[in-house]
């Protein structure tokens, strides 16, 4: 399996894509908004994207719920992680169980068409940083790691697999990495005590099966962003975490990953840093220079192919049947008497 995640242009794949997907560098595929046009369309796309690709590709989104929501029409509408305490406390309802069945109904939707991974939670302190906000769970890292739990074992039950990101935390630096260079000038200690020992802690119930690193700059800690330091990802995920699980970069045509050079010397150094698998998105021309500029004989160790093969899902559920069965039509209801309430006031 390649160590190269791309996504595609369209609602279907063009002749360019299909060449592209069955290089032996493409591991997996992420799939946008701008992918989804109605619930049929999907799973052509998908099902021609698995005949076309050489890998067993893993499929993924960003599929986290408020604002980061990929596919809206004929999906569930997920609550911001932000929300979900207040909605609970509100509408009296118990909130271990409802964060657990909205982490299971996010997954399960997804599954019923063959996606993965939805990389997803965030476990970044919903603090000062705008691009977080809401998508966070709490300002408490207490709170965070509960509720956090409770969404994953939901996604588990559901038969998904984890992504915490953003590792060590994006939530207490203001810039966004999406079209900045954040650095976070705290303190190693503070970093380590508050923001990291969220992921510790979920670390280490077996929770966490997949992490993706900030493109934040630690400088008390690293020079170089999270997702390029092996410091960061080898050092401190690895050994003194005990992390066993994939590390994803983010995405590589984000500009708090530009200062580590062209595309393809930051895909190398991500690699190189302790990264199983490589995003590059939004960017075809990038993709493709990485494609020609990586050899073609840089594939994952046999480790690394095994974290990412068990990301991969058996679940085979279909979608309206999945509609009838009781546990959907439970937390449907309790989504709908949420939104009634909210469109009385």
């Amino acid at each position: 399996m390649g160590p190269l995640m791309i996504d595609v242009s369209g609602y279907e794949l063009t002749p360019e894509e299909i060449d592209i997907l069955d290089h032996p560098l493409i591991g997996g595929l992420i799939l946008f908004t701008r992918n989804y046009h109605d619930q049929t369309q999907l799973k052509d796309l998908i099902r021609h994207i698995k005949e076309v690709s050489r890998n067993d590709i893993l499929l993924a989104t960003d599929h986290e719920g408020g604002r980061v929501q990929r596919f809206k029409h004929g999906f569930s509408k997920i609550p911001a992680m932000g929300d979900i305490l207040q909605l609970s406390k509100r509408h009296q309802i118990d909130t271990d169980s409802f964060t657990r069945q909205l982490g299971w109904l996010m997954a399960v939707e997804l599954l019923a068409f063959n996606i993965d991974i939805s990389f997803a939670p965030v476990l970044d302190i919903n603090g000062i940083s705008e691009v977080i906000g809401d998508r966070g769970f709490h300002q408490s890292p207490q709170q965070i790691v509960r509720l956090a739990s409770e969404f994953i074992r939901g996604m588990r039950e559901a038969g998904m697999r984890a992504t915490g990101k953003h590792f060590p935390g994006h939530g207490n630096v203001l810039e966004d990495s999406h079209v900045a260079i954040p650095i976070d000038r705290r303190s190693k200690q503070q970093i380590f005590e508050l923001d990291m020992a969220i992921f510790s802690e979920i670390n280490k119930q077996g929770l966490l099966d997949a992490v993706m690193p900030a493109h934040v700059i630690y400088p008390d800690v690293d020079d170089l962003p999270a997702g390029f330091s092996r410091k960061w990802i080898q050092q401190i995920l690895r050994n003194d975490l005990g992390f066993r699980g994939v590390v994803f970069s983010d995405d590589l045509s984000m500009q708090g990953a530009v200062q580590m050079g062209g595309i393809v010397d930051r895909a190398k150094l991500a690699i190189t840093a302790g990264c199983d698998m490589v995003l590059v998105c939004n960017d075809p021309s990038g993709a493709i220079k990485v494609i020609d500029g990586l050899p073609t004989n840089v594939v994952m160790n046999d480790l690394s192919s095994k974290r990412v093969k068990g990301l991969k899902s058996s679940s085979s559920v279909d979608f309206k049947t999945l509609q009838k069965s009781q546990q959907y039509l439970d937390i449907a209801y309790i989504l709908h008497s949420i939104t009634e309430a909210k469109e009385s006031l």
